[in-house]
């Protein structure tokens, strides 16, 4: 089943399996995501984190659903690699701003 994303979101999965810039050039300026507990708030603190997360662990993700929770679409995600517990479905919360990602929330 192919599922067809909003556009930020679709370049924000493709992205991920590239590198910070990548993954910088999705989000406003004034940006937010949190994941794993921590928040990372503008562009320098996203591309930090993503080359973080990026160094730490190997991993794909497949999108398996969408649906729209009041102002956010929130992608189920089919997270796997070489972390603890993979392979893990993830909840991605994208807020997005015209063709940008305002916030990213991504829980269990």
């Amino acid at each position: 089943m192919t599922i067809v994303l909003p556009k930020p979101i679709a370049n924000y999965f493709k992205a991920d399996k590239e590198n910070g810039e990548a993954i910088v050039a999705c989000f406003s300026e004034n940006a937010v995501v949190k994941d794993e507990g921590q928040t990372h708030m503008g562009l320098d603190a996203i591309r930090q984190w993503k080359m973080s997360t990026s160094s730490k662990y190997t991993y794909t993700v497949e999108p398996q659903s969408l649906r729209e929770c009041e102002e956010k679409m929130i992608v189920t995600g089919l997270v796997a690699g070489n972390f603890p517990g993979s392979p893990v479905n993830l909840q991605y919360a994208f807020t997005l701003d015209g063709d940008k990602i305002a916030a990213l929330e991504i829980t269990l």
